[in-house]
Parts: structure tokens; sequence; C-alpha cells
């Protein structure tokens, strides 16, 4: 195996066990953004029968593809 020539670098290696939290967390976020765009509709609210997420993410689910009235 040959070094890298001057001016490049090579990615240093991350154990698996440094990266699992990350991939966790970013999940996590995906999985609470999908519900915040996607699924709130505000009658199905986990947040009491209020319309403020819903109208605040208004725009992006249209952006998104999903349907809400």
């Amino acid at each position: 195996m040959t070094s890298p020539a001057i001016g490049q670098s090579r990615p240093a290696p991350i154990a698996i066990s440094e990266g699992i939290p990350w991939l966790i967390g970013a999940v996590l976020f995906g999985l609470l953004l999908y519900y915040f765009v996607g699924i709130d509709e505000g009658a199905t609210s986990v947040f009491g029968d209020t319309m403020v997420v819903h109208e605040f993410v208004h725009d992006a689910r249209h952006l998104a593809g999903f349907p809400c009235h």
C-alpha cells in the first residue's frame, strides 16, 4: 500500500461504536421531523387541540407532498 501524495489526505477511520450514537440521533431526529411535518394534523396532535404546530409547518407539508386540507 502506498502513502498518499503530498497535499492529499485520507479520511481517518471511525470506530462503529463512536458512530452508533450519531446514527441513532439522526434517525430519531428524522422521525420527529417526519411526525411534525407529515402527521401532526392538529386534531390528532400530541400537543393538545391547537393548530400551532400544523400552521408553523404548513408550507413544508405542501412542499413535501402531504395533504392537509
